[in-house]
């Protein structure tokens, strides 16, 4: 894969969202160089850090390629008009979950990232978008995104360059372990999900849970 141009590069800090649940969703794009972290970008916080954040889910990426689909879906949602509405940190077009893979390291900017698992869809994105069923419509699209953890610190800007440097699970994308961890393949993929559970890149969160649904 040729460099992908970084269309946006968004932070955010926690607010109400609903009622008194804090949550830091709602993310803005930053001008400028931001700094990349062992645990994420600089100026960017989570509400829950249980389900966010931490090494394994430094950082959010969601590709701005599924904003169309969604926009048919909704037409009427501003916030599908620019980078942000999932929430995500990195924004791109030319990368899906199809063509991801767990493992993956890129050179985001001048940092280095490694794909750690896909994103567990919540009620987060579902509330501010305004879209009850949007839950179940990422499980059963696979439109998740992905998480990185940081591999060497650096900075990063929009208009900087998302490379591939490393690909050693060309086999498993974000899309496929998805499908076995979060979505229905499993049934009929039963040694895909024993698989999984092996995969050293994979957070351990993901193996952990691959091996509770393989026992």
């Amino acid at each position: 894969m040729t460099g992908l141009a970084i269309e946006a590069v968004l932070t955010g800090t926690p607010r109400l969202l609903r009622g008194d649940e804090m949550s830091a969703i709602a993310k803005k794009p930053v001008d400028g160089p931001v700094a990349v972290t062992p645990l994420g970008l600089e100026g960017d916080a989570q509400a829950d850090t249980e389900s966010h954040g931490g090494i394994d889910m430094a950082i959010h990426h969601y590709p701005r390629d599924h904003y169309a689909f969604w926009a048919s879906l909704m037409p009427d949602q501003p916030l599908l008009r620019a980078a942000g509405a999932f929430g995500e940190n990195i924004s791109t077009t030319g990368l899906d979950e199809n063509a991801a893979c767990i493992g993956d390291r890129y050179r985001l900017g001048i940092a280095l990232v490694e794909i750690s698992q896909g994103r567990q869809p919540c009620w987060k994105p579902a509330h501010r978008l305004g879209r009850p069923l949007l839950v179940a419509e990422i499980v059963k699209t696979g439109r998740s995104g992905w998480y990185y953890r940081v591999i060497e610190p650096g900075v990063v800007a929009a208009g900087d360059t998302l490379r591939l440097e490393d690909r050693p699970l060309p086999a498993w994308t974000v899309a496929r372990v998805f499908g076995l961890i979060v979505g229905t393949a499993r049934k009929t993929d039963p040694a895909g999900l024993k698989a999984v559970a092996g995969l050293t890149p994979l957070s351990a969160e993901w193996r952990e849970r691959a091996r509770r649904l393989a026992a």
